[in-house]
Formats: C-alpha cells, sequence, structure tokens
C-alpha cells in the first residue's frame, strides 16, 4: 500500500466518493451496495434500505448532498484512489439524525459527529479508520467546535439479517474500542449503544 492521505470531502471530490461506492466500498457485502452514505441526510428513508434496486435514487441523492455541501466528511486515499470514507459533520447539520434524536442532545453544543465509516475489504485492520477519526477531530477542531462525539454499537446484530450482517457491516459507526483508544470517554450508555465524547 502506498502512503495513506487523507482528505476533506468537497464537490470537487464528488467522482472520487462516488466511484468507492460504485466499486470499492461494499465489494464484499452487495446488499448494501446502493447505501451512499446519504441515510444521515435523507428523511426520505426511514428504515435504510440499501438495497441494489434502490441504487439509482440512492446515488442521484448523494450526488446532490455532496455538491451542496450537505455531506460532509474524510476520505482516505492510497494506491491512487479512495479506500476509506468517514461520514464526519457538525452534530446539528444532518438533516435525518437517528440515533443522534434518541441521546437528548443539546443544539447549542458545539459538538461535531461521527456517524460512519467504510474501509474497502482489502485495506481494513490497517488503521485506515484511525486516521480518518483523527482527521475527523482535526477538523471539528478547525471549525472551532469543543466536542467530538460518536455512537458506537454495544450489542451484538439483531433482526431478520442479523446473521447475514457481517461485524464490519454492523460496527459501521466505529468500534467502540477505536473511540476509546483515540481519547473518547463514554458519555452516555443506551440500550444498544453508547455515545463516547472527546474533548478538542
Amino acid at each position: 500500500m502506498t502512503p495513506l492521505t487523507t482528505r476533506e470531502l468537497t464537490p470537487a471530490l464528488l467522482d472520487d466518493y462516488l466511484a468507492f461506492f460504485d466499486h470499492d466500498a461494499f465489494a464484499d457485502f452487495p446488499w448494501w451496495s446502493a447505501c451512499f452514505c446519504r441515510f444521515w441526510n435523507d428523511p426520505g428513508d426511514p428504515q435504510g434500505d440499501s438495497r441494489p434496486e434502490r441504487r439509482d435514487r440512492h446515488r442521484a441523492l448523494a450526488a446532490d448532498l455532496v455538491l451542496r455541501g450537505q455531506t460532509r466528511g474524510i476520505l482516505a486515499y492510497a494506491d491512487g484512489k479512495v479506500i476509506g470514507w468517514c461520514n464526519a459533520a457538525p452534530r446539528s447539520s444532518f438533516l435525518a439524525p437517528r440515533r443522534i434524536a434518541q441521546t437528548d442532545p443539546d443544539p447549542a453544543e458545539p459538538v461535531g459527529a461521527t456517524v460512519c465509516f467504510i474501509v474497502a475489504a482489502p485495506y481494513r485492520g490497517q488503521g485506515i479508520a484511525s486516521a480518518m477519526l483523527a482527521a475527523a477531530c482535526d477538523s471539528f477542531r478547525e471549525q472551532g467546535l469543543r466536542y467530538a462525539e460518536a455512537y458506537p454499537n454495544t450489542t451484538p446484530p439483531s433482526g431478520p439479517y442479523a446473521s447475514e450482517t457481517p461485524w464490519s457491516a454492523h460496527n459501521h459507526l466505529g468500534p467502540l474500542e477505536m473511540y476509546l483508544g483515540a481519547g473518547f470517554r463514554i458519555h452516555k450508555e443506551l440500550e444498544r449503544f453508547a455515545v463516547v465524547r472527546k474533548m478538542l
């Protein structure tokens, strides 16, 4: 692997973003191949339906969200292409805050939230997600935010497709251990996930 670099997503990097989701993000788990990480900004999809037949709708929406600057985060590059993505933005900016809304957030708090990590299968286990988390925290700090926050799962998958969901997919919000290793502390514990936070 060539040296890893990280870049903040901008509209100019839309083609790189889409190419990652078109070819590499879910190459080993095609059930989510239509994700395009628009779930946290897509109130029209309350169930997170990322089946392949939803691909055209989700891809077009994802492109629009990036071009409008609504989807924000960190791209990881190596070997001449994107190999990872971290959805990271001010907590109050998400159009569909999902589990954030379950945490009774104070809208006045200056908080940045990381809500998704995706690393291409050949590059997992090499610290890519941790590097993107560090870059996201740097970005939050530069934006004048005081805290970084995340919402890792603390229980195994459940529901009708649990047995078909690999742990790497279930853990797409980032593993608790990664956050604790990066200096985050448990801020709240809910039934199925924790709120972890780090002062910037």
